[in-house]
C-alpha cells in the first residue's frame, strides 16, 4: 500500500477581536492528530494561506504527546509551511483544519481556503477538521449551489463552549453558523471529546477531539486501501 498524505491548513492569524486577543492554532489540535497519522505511517505537510510559521496558542508542556511534537522535525517543517494557493490539495488523500481561535480571522470566509475545501470534497478525498478549525466549511457551496454542509452531520467548537471561552472575542457563533447553513451540528457536554463522522467528513469539537479526529482519518484512509 502506498504512503498517504494528509495537508494539515493552518492559520496565520496571531490576533483576535477588539481586545487584540493573542491566538494562533491550539497545540494540541495539531500535535495529537498529528500523532495518531505519525504513527500509522501517514505523511502529513502543512499548508497556511501566507506561508510561513504559524502563530500557536495553548501549548501545554505536561503533555507528553504536545512535548514530543514540539521537539519533532514536523515541527520544524509546520515553521516552513507553503502557501495553500501554490498547493493542490488533489495531490493528498485527505485535507485537516485545526483549530484555535485564529481560524475565525483568516480561515473562514477566505476564498483559497474555500476552494481548496470544495475541490477535495469533489475530488473524493477526506475533509476534517477540529474545534474552530469547521470554520473552514462556512459558505462553502456545491455546484448546484447549496452549501456543502447542508444535511451532513458534524460536530464544532460549541455555543456553550465559546460562552465560556471567547465570546466577545470572536466574530460570529461558530455552531450557530454551521446550523444556518444547514448542518446537523452534534455536541458533548463542553470540553468533553465528541467526533463525529459522515462518511468522507471527519469532525471534533474541541481540543480534547484532536487525537480521535486523528485516528479517524487514519481508519478512513486505512479503509481506502
Amino acid at each position: 500500500m502506498s504512503v498517504k498524505h494528509v495537508l494539515f491548513i493552518v492559520t496565520n492569524a496571531s490576533e483576535i477581536g477588539p481586545k487584540h486577543r493573542h491566538t494562533g492554532f491550539f497545540f494540541p489540535e495539531i500535535a495529537h492528530p498529528f500523532e495518531a497519522l505519525d504513527k500509522a505511517g501517514i505523511a502529513v505537510e502543512f499548508a497556511t494561506p501566507l506561508g510561513g510559521k504559524p502563530p500557536e496558542d495553548g501549548f501545554d508542556a505536561n503533555d507528553p504527546v504536545q512535548a514530543a511534537f514540539l521537539a519533532s522535525s514536523a515541527y520544524r517543517r509546520l515553521a516552513h509551511s507553503r502557501k495553500l494557493a501554490e498547493v493542490d490539495v488533489l495531490d493528498y488523500d485527505a485535507i485537516f483544519i485545526p483549530g484555535g481561535l485564529g481560524p475565525m480571522v483568516d480561515i473562514t470566509g477566505n476564498p483559497e481556503v474555500q476552494a481548496a475545501v470544495l475541490r477535495a470534497w469533489q475530488g473524493d478525498k477526506v475533509v476534517s477538521a477540529v474545534c474552530h478549525g469547521p470554520a473552514a466549511l462556512l459558505g462553502v457551496k456545491l455546484d448546484d449551489g447549496t452549501p456543502l454542509v447542508r444535511g451532513r452531520r458534524l460536530t464544532a467548537f460549541s455555543t456553550r463552549e465559546e460562552d465560556g471561552y471567547a465570546r466577545g472575542d470572536v466574530p460570529f457563533d461558530l455552531e450557530s453558523a454551521l446550523r444556518e447553513e444547514g448542518a446537523l451540528h452534534e455536541s458533548a457536554e463542553p470540553w468533553q471529546p465528541k467526533l463525529v463522522v459522515d462518511g468522507r467528513l471527519i469532525t471534533g469539537q474541541n481540543p480534547a477531539s484532536g487525537g480521535v479526529v486523528g485516528e479517524a482519518i487514519v481508519e478512513a484512509l486505512t479503509q481506502q486501501g
